[in-house]
């Protein structure tokens, strides 16, 4: 699949890591460095512009890396990047550590990843077919 972008950043396009890796690594562009203090987030930016075509998202996922060594994650994962959003891709971290961490220029902050999805289209009803799960909510799977 062919996606259009602009790349307004410093840095080559997003890669791919491996010929079988489903997430591409999104790297942040800055003028200076920026410090995340531990339980702060800070919104990153990636200097991108995408055009994803209708029926697919870009979802904007964490770096193992960075979560386990230092508790950087993305506040809002995944992130959703829209088909018809054409803004630049910002990517919101946030540290879940003890410790203070910064972010440079040109680190690989995220991954992104194309997916496929699909519509709904809503019927409204009185009432829903039984399941064995029923109502029951989290942790109500029965599985230990």
């Amino acid at each position: 699949m062919k996606i259009k972008i602009i790349n307004q950043s410093k840095h080559s396009l997003p890669e791919y890591g491996s010929a079988a890796a489903a997430g591409c690594d999104l790297r942040a562009n800055l003028t200076e460095s920026v410090t995340i203090a531990p339980l702060e987030r800070a919104m990153i930016p990636t200097g991108l512009f995408f055009e994803i075509p209708v029926g697919f998202e870009g979802q904007v996922r964490p770096r193992s890396g960075l979560a386990a060594k230092h508790g950087i994650t993305v506040l809002n994962s995944p992130g959703t990047i829209d088909a018809d959003y054409r803004g630049e891709v910002k990517v919101i971290l946030v540290n879940l550590s003890n410790a203070a961490f910064t972010i440079n220029d040109g680190e690989r902050i995220a991954q992104l990843v194309i997916a496929k999805h699909e519509t709904a289209e809503w019927t409204t009803a009185e009432e829903l077919e039984s399941s064995e799960r029923g109502a029951g909510g989290f942790g109500h799977t029965g599985i230990q």
